[in-house]
């Protein structure tokens, strides 16, 4: 048998095994590639469907409830009224302060957590002693609910027997302050608090970034007689990149629907100082009773988040395509 023969046989084997080669094998697939296309829409269904249920759906009635008069303790039917309560929204001076403070919020939490974490991130991934208690340490506070941190921080900044004041005093500095209750410190007392309790998941974050960045590079970079601040930047900071990017706009779209620690801390006061705009749909729909107009400023809400979404997204597609 000749050598060419050879290769016939084995074409025309290949030819066979090839998509579209065989039986069955058209540009739709034959019933296997359907039968394995159903399964895999079963396997699906139990993590779908409770998405649908618990996600999608109150997002579409909250959507449609927008749109509506819906007021508790109403004897009349609800009623349909278009984009009145948009109308409304667009003219509320208190809903677009709070919406104000809710960026300066965000961002005021954004920022410093990630620079906090960062550098708590590279000081973590170096070969220290006891680096494992540090690593353990350093995520206490993301195994505590906002509730016990929102508690335990009213009673760091108590005015009478907190020991932040408690401090103040000792140290000569003055008699301390009352912090959560003042028009000036309402929210950066808040904020600092915020930054707090998120800076773990960030710094897990980018401690996982960190050690999926190649030794060799650094060690490389250090033989061309690199420094540290410039093996971070040609190193460490491209590698690191996507994660940042990635755990920023998580953290700036957590922060900005922020509820219970503010609510436990301040309850949005004094004065709406700190009255983010989760707390301002809480109180129209649960204090006034008035679910539509509340279901109105969620929706403001979700498309905001869906706009930074878009854009975020968008960055990380075309930053994709540069590299």
């Amino acid at each position: 048998m000749t050598s060419a023969t050879v290769r016939k046989r084995s074409v025309k084997r290949s030819a066979r095994g090839a998509p579209g080669g065989g039986r069955g094998g058209g540009r739709g697939g034959g019933p296997r590639d359907r039968l394995v296309d159903h399964g895999a829409w079963f396997l699906v269904l139990p993590a779908l469907i409770p998405i649908l249920v618990l996600s999608v759906g109150p997002l579409l009635y909250g959507i449609a409830l927008a749109f509506t008069d819906s007021q508790s303790g109403r004897t009349e039917p609800t009623q349909w009224i278009g984009t009145l309560n948009f109308q409304d929204l667009l003219h509320d001076t208190l809903f677009w302060d709070s919406f104000r403070i809710g960026l300066l919020w965000a961002v005021g939490v954004t920022v410093p957590q990630f620079l906090l974490a960062l550098g708590l991130a590279l000081l973590l991934n170096e070969n220290l002693r006891f680096r494992w208690l540090a690593r353990s340490l350093a995520i206490i506070p993301w195994a505590m609910p906002e509730v016990v941190v929102g508690i335990m921080w009213r009673l760091v900044y108590n005015p009478d027997a907190g020991i932040l004041n408690e401090t103040i005093r000792d140290l000569g500095l003055g008699d301390g302050r009352d912090w959560l209750s003042g028009l000036a410190t309402a929210l950066p007392t808040v904020i600092v608090v915020g930054v707090w309790a998120g800076m773990p998941q960030t710094t897990v974050a980018l401690l996982a970034g960190l050690q999926n960045t190649p030794r060799e590079l650094h060690e490389a970079a250090a033989m061309d007689g690199a420094g540290a601040w410039r093996r971070f930047r040609t190193v460490t900071w491209p590698a690191l990149k996507p994660v940042a990017l990635a755990i920023t706009a998580l953290n700036f779209i957590w922060n900005f629907n922020s509820f219970a620690l503010v609510y436990v801390l301040t309850s949005g006061g004094p004065g709406g100082r700190t009255r983010l705009p989760m707390l301002f749909a809480y109180e129209e729909a649960f204090r006034y009773g008035q679910f539509g107009y509340a279901a109105a400023m969620g929706c403001v809400m979700v498309a905001v988040i869906s706009v930074i979404l878009a854009v975020h997204l968008v960055g990380r597609l075309r930053g994709g395509e540069d590299a």
